[in-house]
């Protein structure tokens, strides 16, 4: 891979690993399904006015809003105001190994010794993490890992599902889910008038943030970098996001580095490096 294009996935990296740091300090001024909702809704303005899609794609956009904006993206940024952001980073990776195991179950797909052995590295670094300080109740543990969940279920859809686009898949997915999130911050969330209208440059910068950044610019970088190289050689900058997220949090947020969170994080980041992560010799061209 060029110098060009590893820099560039580095700097992917970096977008997405501060992006935890920017919610956590977002959804202290601004309710967290209220700030899924304004983030949603300037991802869909920028969007879906330039991606197009037919109207017979429109019932899965529907169902991976559920999945993806709302399971997964909503849980996450409840989550994130109950728990350190590094512990945080680390649990949604849980999505990797959660995929894997919804791919064996109902795709049939061979699981491995090896990735076996990455399933099982990933659990117990949860198990490891759960015991830690920097979760002081069960629900921000069940949400962070619900939420990789919800990723996992929407990576099977977007497999099996009509080829899109990745901005029109982000732009409509979050016209969709508007209405979701909306509803759930009007049920279960107060003061909404009063935290738009006192919300710094804290709030509104995690609104443009999450929105701008991380939803478009990010993905736009990534898909780009997929599209000229292999996946395997791609993917597994990814494992970087969460060990720069931890010290992001430690350094700017002032989060623990005890040792459940390096020795429970080193596990699940081990444990998804044998998941998708290709060992062997080099095939040279005859």
């Amino acid at each position: 891979m060029p110098l060009r294009d590893v820099l560039l996935g580095l700097t992917v990296v970096a977008i997405w690993a501060l992006n935890i740091i920017v919610i956590k300090v977002g959804v202290a001024e601004i309710p967290p399904l209220l700030l899924m909702t304004l983030r949603f809704i300037l991802v869909a303005a920028l969007l879906v006015p330039f991606y197009p899609v037919h109207r017979h794609q429109l019932p899965f956009l529907a169902l991976l809003s559920v999945t993806f904006g709302t399971l997964h993206f909503a849980l996450l940024f409840i989550g994130l105001s109950q728990a350190e952001a590094g512990t945080g980073a680390l649990l949604v990776q849980m999505g990797t190994p959660f995929a894997t195991l919804l791919a064996v179950i109902f795709l049939k797909e061979r699981l491995g010794p090896k990735r076996l052995a990455g399933l099982l590295l990933s659990f117990a670094g949860v198990v490891v993490l759960a015991g830690g300080p920097t979760l002081p109740t069960a629900l921000p543990l069940a949400l962070l890992l619900l939420s990789a969940l919800g990723w996992a279920i929407s990576q099977l859809l977007i497999k099996q599902g009509p080829n899109l686009p990745p901005m029109a898949l982000a732009g409509w997915v979050a016209l969709f889910a508007v209405p979701q999130v909306a509803l759930g911050s009007l049920l279960f969330e107060r003061g909404q008038v009063e935290a738009i209208v006192n919300a710094g440059w804290a709030g509104w910068g995690a609104v443009l943030y999450t929105a701008v950044m991380s939803s478009i610019a990010a993905y736009g970088l990534w898909y780009g970098l997929l599209r000229r190289h292999p996946v395997n050689r791609v993917v597994p900058l990814t494992l970087l996001v969460p060990v720069a997220a931890v010290f992001l949090g430690a350094l700017l947020l002032d989060d623990t580095l005890g040792i459940h969170k390096l020795s429970g994080g080193g596990l699940v980041v081990a444990g998804i490096a044998l998941i998708i992560l290709r060992f062997g010799p080099r095939r040279t061209s005859p």
